[in-house]
């Protein structure tokens, strides 16, 4: 996708029929081409922000809806071009006869991501905002919507800068040396130096930290249930839905295939799958089964383990554990059935593989500690409450800059422990500023943003 001058169209709203529909058009000549076909005021001698209603009418004169069209008139616009919204009636007979007519007056199809990439490209927001459009559209909880609209604000862009600020002012330093070299001047404090290298890293180190929330919060946790037949696997998944998802009976082995369902909890969505009992398969299929529950636990984040305090002995728990331990895993044991034998001791269950905060009670089949555990699901995942104040990086390309700076920083300390010349530091110190350039898009990104805006849906 390349910026030009062409009048760029699409329909913003989702397909199928709605009671309005939205028409798009960005560009230089986008209040001309709706005025050549629209019956109401001249669109080209109104104020900016401002609606006015008329008819779109064919080139036989012939009326295609009754609309209300809003114009924006560069720059305030979302691209900071000319822009035009039609908002009709939501059939696709209409919104298609308007997207055609517009495009027989001199408009072309907007590309996916084209209105975005143009915003970008434009000046109207970096990169950082301009992905976070495209998260915040895709937001499924209340804490992805969040991350997004900060991000889009420009909250994770400020502390970018900040950052690169600081950067630039440290390298100008350095720079500055190198222009007297010969007379072995020394401009830059090198222990104020050292401690500013080190007060970025943590700063990074802290947005570095947030990206496993943020994206547990903008994905899904991935979430496995398992334990041996019987166990009460399915039975918990339905207490924890609050719904009969799954078939329960007294016959072990009856969860033959994974069953996947989502789980909200305080705006974190939790990806639970049930899977097959995990024990000797005694036909093909059951060892299927239990072949595809390994591989389900080696792909996720979080294992429910769930024993039957009845049946299962700790030695027995513990061997289990063993078996199932991934690394990278976030283990809950859930100890079932405790409407059975209440004076079962988590304690006793602890292990090697498994401390006794990760141990939660539970009778599935009585909802007992329901509440608890998805508590503790949460916990698991957070370390606090989301909040617009705080900034998560949910974006795995800005999390890759962010570990490319990280170490560029710490080839710098390494310089200066080894007294390397300051033409050197100064090179590391460039590498940290690229790579938190390719954040906000200010430096090495027009390979990457095909690949970013082609994600977008086409209308934005």
């Amino acid at each position: 996708m390349n910026l030009n001058s062409e009048t760029i169209v699409a329909i913003a709203t989702p397909p199928g029929i709605g009671a309005i529909g939205v028409i798009r058009l960005s560009g230089e000549h986008a209040i001309s081409i709706c005025d050549a076909v629209f019956r109401g005021k001249n669109l080209s001698k109104v104020e900016s922000h401002t609606i006015h209603f008329g008819t779109i009418r064919d080139f036989d004169d012939k009326i295609i809806d009754e609309v209300l069209v809003s114009v924006f008139i560069a720059p305030r616009s979302y691209t900071r071009e000319n822009v035009v919204e039609v908002s009709c009636h939501g059939s696709p007979y209409i919104q298609q006869q308007i997207l055609e007519l517009f495009m027989q007056h001199g408009a072309r199809m907007a590309q996916p991501g084209e209105f975005t990439m143009r915003a970008f490209l434009n000046g109207q927001m970096d990169l950082s905002q301009a992905e976070a459009v495209a998260d915040l559209i895709a937001a499924q909880s209340e804490s992805a919507h969040k991350i997004a609209i900060q991000q889009m604000r420009g909250g994770f862009s400020n502390e970018i800068a900040e950052l690169r600020q600081e950067l630039v002012d440290f390298a100008a330093l350095i720079e500055l040396e190198l222009d007297f070299s010969q007379e072995d001047v020394e401009f830059a404090n090198r222990t104020k130096l050292i401690e500013l290298v080190h007060k970025i890293q943590r700063l990074l180190r802290r947005l570095m930290d947030s990206f496993q929330l943020g994206n547990a919060i903008k994905n899904g946790v991935s979430t496995v249930i398992a334990g041996r037949p019987n166990a009460g696997k399915s039975t918990l998944l339905n207490a924890l839905l609050n719904e009969e998802r799954a078939i329960v009976s007294e016959i072990a082995g009856t969860t033959r295939d994974t069953i996947e369902e989502v789980l909200n909890i305080k705006g974190v969505q939790f990806r639970l799958v049930d899977t097959a009992g995990i024990r000797e398969a005694s036909d093909q299929i059951e060892a299927i089964g239990v072949a595809k529950t390994m591989e389900k636990i080696a792909a996720s984040t979080l294992l429910i383990y769930v024993f039957d305090v009845i049946e299962m002995s700790p030695k027995e728990v513990t061997e289990d554990l063993r078996k199932l331990h991934r690394e990278g895993i976030h283990l809950i044991a859930v100890a079932n059935k405790m409407d059975l034998n209440p004076y079962t001791k988590p304690a006793d269950y602890v292990s090697d593989v498994l401390f006794e905060k990760n141990i939660v009670t539970t009778s599935a089949l009585n909802k007992m500690n329901i509440e608890y555990l998805q508590e503790h699901l949460y916990q698991s995942v957070l370390s606090g409450e989301v909040s617009s104040e705080n900034t998560v990086v949910s974006n795995a390309r800005h999390y890759d800059a962010l570990q490319g700076a990280y170490s560029s920083l710490d080839a710098v300390l390494t310089g200066f422990d080894a007294q390397i010349p300051s033409d050197l530091v100064a090179m590391d110190i460039r590498h940290a500023l690229n790579y938190l350039g390719q954040i906000t898009g200010e430096v090495g990104v027009d390979d990457l943003l095909d690949s970013i805006f082609t994600r977008f849906c086409i209308g934005k």
